[in-house]
């Protein structure tokens, strides 16, 4: 693995733990998968419970070529994954990544984690990685993704038409929305104002 941006180190706060995906992950992944039958939702991807093994292998295989960085969500709380995030459209060259092809089981949704996370994912890709632009997608559809993304501070910079095909044949209009290097001071202080204790 040559590409910098592909490394997953741990990366933790009180809210969160990112730890480097691994096959152990598995069982735990899929029991958060199963609570609401998550990989059901249409307007994502999200693996099934007998699917998790073969979606870790997959994201592993991609992080040694060197195009994705996949952690799993841990709640620090319990010691167990809750979900999945990583960077993937790593541009080292232009000093860009995207965060995506992240999933928080039910449980663990609204309780702090996301945002927590996030701010950790910034951080790195940020004040470590010296990214300029770090990019969130989602589907048109998928409104509690969108809306979760713009609480983050990111800006919507547009709309790509029949960007994907989708499982079930469909076509996904991807909403991208970035943050800049010059924007994160203040979606920093923002993110960790919504983590202070209440």
């Amino acid at each position: 693995m040559t590409n910098p941006f592909a490394a997953t180190p741990l990366l933790e706060n009180d809210r969160v733990r990112l730890e480097p995906l691994s096959p152990d992950h598995g069982p735990a992944l899929a029991d958060a998968v199963s609570d609401g039958e998550l990989w059901r939702t249409w307007y994502t991807r999200i693996p099934a419970p007998d699917a998790m093994g073969a979606e870790i292998e997959t994201r592993l295989a991609r992080q040694r070529a060197g195009t994705l960085a996949p952690w799993a969500v841990v709640d620090p709380r319990t010691g167990g994954a809750v979900g999945m995030t990583t960077y993937l459209n790593l541009d080292p060259a232009n000093l860009r990544l995207e965060i995506g092809s992240t999933w928080l089981g039910r449980a663990a949704q609204g309780t702090g984690i996301n945002p927590a996370a996030k701010l950790l994912l910034f951080t790195r890709a940020f004040e470590e990685l010296g990214c300029r632009a770090v990019e969130l997608r989602t589907h048109w559809h998928n409104h509690q993704s969108r809306a979760a993304i713009a609480r983050l501070g990111a800006k919507q910079d547009g709309v790509l038409r029949s960007h994907m095909i989708m499982p079930d044949g469909s076509r996904r209009d991807t909403v991208v929305f970035s943050v800049l290097d010059i924007e994160w001071p203040a979606v920093r202080t923002a993110l960790q104002h919504r983590l202070l204790p209440r």
